[in-house]
């Protein structure tokens, strides 16, 4: 006869082993995360939420000494206003009320709406404005916020016999009207409330704000409203009966003001789309190019990005090709529904219809030279995108085309491109590229540069003249790691410095400085002699060149103790400056715009990655958040490196974790978890939360596991058999070292780390439970198989990325039959707990189909999870929770004894699927 016991109960014998508490998967509610740091402009404070479990958040504010200056529940999104006088804030309802009232059915109209807060940091005072649906401030000046308003009813004047009369209804906010908006001065409280406003912004640099309103009311004519915010001044630039607004956008100084007008009131798809342009001291905006002035071929794109060029003499804006008109006069009975793929069409059809919303509103850049009017379309059908330089100043701009080699992309896995070099004032060509990997332009334009894969070198292209200067020829600046059966990646590049004058790039540990012109470089960091890598930290995100005169923050991190740390180096006499460092991954630094204070973090695997905040020299450092005081009162572990020997002969690193309390002469089980190479992560931080698709390192050594994540280094074509070369021998040698219960060894991965299991239990008996999630046991169909998320075939991944078999199944099919598990299924004598979505992505999940029905058709132990509607992972946090626990329960069943749970011994009947999940723990 068999009786239940509760999870709880048996968790409760685990959790009295001692004086500290076992983490639970209830646990995973208590842990915080940081969400949203933000460092004043003046450098003085800092705004972060806690987000706590993945439900709610907690704002926080508090100076640069740690000080709390401030603190509301349910407050996230913090901003500070450019002077650093006012934080602003969103307040959201408490989770579990909202998921309250959908479960009693109210309707998404009726559900609390958003409030914002506004927090004056001298006062304290706090100003909070309901039912807010969007917010902006002001990038570089302040005192003004905009909001706009969840849908309101808006009063009608007449009553209800004169609404019956007239047959009328009041105009309704809403997506289609537009919303009310208040424009709220900050200092003086005062308000105005715009009404049906479709669009707001205000300039970058300059005291403007604009809106596109559809009118007060039904009688109310459609326009575009421009204020000087400091003279005070109202311009209604333009008005028209009845239109749609688009790209309303002002230059950074405020003083010109571009957008799209669409005039359409038919539901003819052809839209005429204008576009107007507008100049400070102006009284109307001016018409700049419709359907009639357009290029012929082209009309004005609404989906096409206005901006202007940093110094304002320049508008870019989109053009689109006529759309494909639809007969609307088809029935259902007439619409033919077939998909024709072309063996020889650019775009695989899978792609083609993941792309057709993007085809659909598709735009090309085009420039008008504000002086003269003068148009100059960059962009074009043949060659559709562009990239400007020198934040639009420069003469030159750069378009590509990949559509030539679109088709050779399906099995290589990347784009080559036509480039060419357009002078944006005449539109002509000054320069061809063929055939090129990725190009970018120098903040100047001076230059076009990218890395060539077949070459490995980084190559410049001087935009004015065309020639090519090979900067790396028959030097190492790609990946000396590199195993895949394809050309190798570089290790990147930091930035131009001023004018263009340099580039600086990496290699494998160090910066190097060269001129893009002559080809000539110089290393400029000893990074290599102590194998310590260094790179550039951008502080401020708007940063467009490396500043030769200024100090550079540098990160470090050392691949052989795993330390890293921040340096100072100067380019002028190549000095490098130690400022910070140790065992511990230092992070997320950023610089106040308006002063030289800095955020960053510091983490461990014991160490939660807090913000810290340091002035520029890093003299004076100080902790501002504690985002989980209570990990103190739970068992948590260690970690550190472990090295070994493959079979085939090559040193190898991988994290060992041990539980709180190790003592050598214990056994203990132990839990295999690896992907490809993870062992410079040791110092990462692992929150106890339900991890999608991973075990939480945090989780399991509090339950007295020893995790072992060992580095793989692979072979082309032998992947199955490099994962064993290189996993196998490490676990050997930790049940060399006496303290690991041989007999219990489970293994755990996910997608390639899926794979991987699923081939190492077909070659090895040594472990005793394995769950392998999204796993390819069959790479022959795999091979043919589909990319789900971006229509992409899945050839390249064989031929030429992380699958590594290095050809087609007709040039190496044995490789692919020795490397795929389902060919010696047979062999398996591991249980095995598979997890594999139907909406899955990135693997296709017949995949998993194919290994359990196999696995089920020889009785092997095995047990399959579908999250419905999931991708490749479960990302619904119910879902995540779920699969954790069953995870959690199959592998203490096999590593530790514990009782066998109710759906491990009967599954969940589809009958039963949602209601009872079979948690309850089985005792004979």
């Amino acid at each position: 006869m068999r009786i239940f016991v509760t999870l709880s109960i048996f968790l409760f014998s685990l959790s009295v082993l001692g004086q500290k508490k076992v983490l639970d998967h209830s646990d995973y509610a208590l842990w915080n995360t940081i969400q949203g740091r933000q460092i004043s402009p003046n450098g003085a404070y800092v705004v972060y939420s806690l987000e706590q479990g993945e439900k709610d958040n907690f704002l926080k504010v508090k100076d640069v000494s740690g000080k709390p200056v401030f603190a509301y529940d349910r407050g996230e999104k913090g901003m500070f206003t450019y002077d650093s006088r006012n934080v602003l804030f969103i307040i959201k309802a408490w989770k579990d009320s909202v998921r309250e009232m959908k479960s009693r059915k109210f309707k998404k109209k009726d559900l609390p709406k958003d409030t914002l807060a506004i927090l004056h940091l001298e006062t304290k005072n706090l100003v909070k404005i309901a039912n807010v649906k969007t917010y902006k401030l002001p990038d570089e000046w302040s005192g003004y916020v905009a909001y706009s308003l969840e849908d309101v009813k808006e009063k009608n004047k007449d009553s209800v016999q004169e609404k019956k009369e007239k047959k009328e209804t009041p105009k309704k906010v809403g997506k289609k009207n537009g919303y009310h908006v208040v424009l709220r001065n900050l200092e003086s409280q005062k308000e105005d409330t715009l009404k049906f406003v479709t669009h707001f912004t205000f300039a970058k640099k300059g005291e403007f704000f604009a809106y596109a309103t559809t009118g007060a009311d039904k009688e109310s004519n459609s326009g575009v409203v421009v204020m000087n915010l400091k003279t005070k001044e109202t311009s209604n630039i333009y008005s028209i009966k009845k239109a749609k607004f688009g790209q309303l956008t002002f230059s950074a100084s405020g003083h010109h003001l571009g957008f799209v007008v669409d005039t359409d009131t038919t539901k003819i798809q052809l839209r005429p789309n204008e576009l107007y342009y507008w100049k400070d001291g102006a009284t109307k905006a001016e018409k700049l190019v419709d359907s009639e002035t357009a290029p012929k071929g082209y009309l004005v794109s609404s989906h096409g990005k206005v901006s202007f060029s940093e110094d304002e003499s320049k508008l870019f804006f989109g053009l689109r090709k006529p759309p494909v008109i639809k007969d609307t006069t088809l029935t259902d009975e007439e619409i033919i529904n077939v998909e024709v793929w072309t063996y020889d069409e650019p775009q695989l059809y899978t792609v083609q219809e993941l792309q057709l919303k993007n085809d659909t509103v598709r735009s090309y850049q085009t420039a008008i030279q504000l002086k003269n009017k003068n148009l100059v379309q960059l962009a074009t059908a043949a060659y559709p995108d562009s990239q400007l330089g020198d934040e639009g100043n420069a003469i030159y701009a750069m378009v590509n085309t990949k559509k030539p080699y679109e088709l050779e992309s399906q099995w290589k896995g990347y784009n080559d491109y036509d480039y060419r070099i357009i002078n944006t004032l005449t539109g002509k060509a000054q320069t061809e590229i063929k055939k090129s990997e990725g190009l970018l332009l120098s903040p100047k334009a001076t230059y076009a540069f990218g890395y060539s894969r077949k070459d490995t070198t980084w190559v410049t292209y001087d935009t004015s003249s065309g020639k090519r200067t090979s900067l790396t020829k028959n030097k190492v600046f790609y990946s000396e790691l590199h195993d895949y059966p394809d050309h190798p990646y570089p290790y990147g590049f930091a930035g131009f410095t001023e004018d263009d004058k340099s580039i600086i790039l990496y290699d494998r540990y160090d910066l190097w400085q060269f001129n893009p012109k002559t080809g000539e470089g110089i290393r400029l960091t000893q990074g290599r002699e102590t194998k310590t890598r260094y790179g550039y930290v951008k502080l401020d995100d708007e940063e467009r060149f490396l500043d030769p005169k200024s100090k550079w923050l540098l990160n470090t991190f050392n691949e052989t103790t795993k330390n890293s740390g921040f340096v100072y180096f100067q380019l002028k006499n190549k000095k490098i400056t130690p400022l910070i460092s140790g065992p511990y991954r230092f992070a997320n630094a950023r610089k106040a715009k308006r002063s030289r204070q800095i955020i960053f973090s510091r983490e461990s695997f014991q160490e939660f990655p807090d913000i810290r905040t340091a002035d520029a020299d890093f003299k004076k450092v100080s902790v501002l958040s504690n985002a989980n005081p209570q990990q103190k009162n739970y068992h948590w572990g260690s970690i550190e490196l472990m090295n070994w020997s493959s079979l085939d002969g090559k040193e190898l690193s991988g994290l060992l974790v041990k539980p709180d309390n190790f003592d050598p002469n214990k056994k203990y089980p132990l839990l295999v978890n690896f992907y490809e190479r993870s062992s410079d992560g040791i110092h990462r931080h692992r929150i106890p939360r339900a991890e999608r698709s991973s075990i939480n390192y945090s989780f399991y050594t509090s339950r007295g596991y020893v995790i072992f994540n060992p580095d793989v280094a692979y072979r082309v074509g032998y992947p199955g058999e490099s994962a064993y070369n290189c996993v196998i021998p490490g676990v050997t040698s930790l049940i060399e070292k006496g303290f690991i219960d041989k007999d219990n060894i489970g293994v755990q991965g996910h997608s390639w780390g899926g794979y991987q299991i699923a081939y190492l239990v077909t070659r090895t008996d040594i472990f005793k439970a394995a769950e392998a999630g999204a796993p390819v046991p069959n790479m022959i169909s795999a091979y043919g198989g589909i990319r789900w998320w971006t229509g992409l075939s899945r050839q390249f991944q064989y031929e030429h990325t992380q699958s590594r078999i290095g050809g087609t199944p007709w040039e190496y099919p044995s490789r692919y039959i020795e490397n795929s598990p389902i060919f010696n299924i047979d062999k398996i004598n591991t249980p095995l707990l598979v997890m594999h979505n139907d909406a899955d992505g990135h693997v296709p999940w017949y995949q998993g189909i194919e290994f359990f029905v196999s696995l089920r058709r020889l009785g092997k132990p095995s047990w399959f999870l579908n999250y419905n509607g999931e991708p490749h992972w479960p990302l619904k946090l119910q879902n995540r929770i779920d699969f954790n626990i069953r995870m959690a329960q199959f592998f203490d069943y096999y590593l530790k004894g514990a009782p066998k749970p109710v759906w491990m011994d009967r599954g969940v009947p589809a009958i039963e699927k949602g209601i009872n999940q079979g948690y309850e723990l089985m005792k004979e």
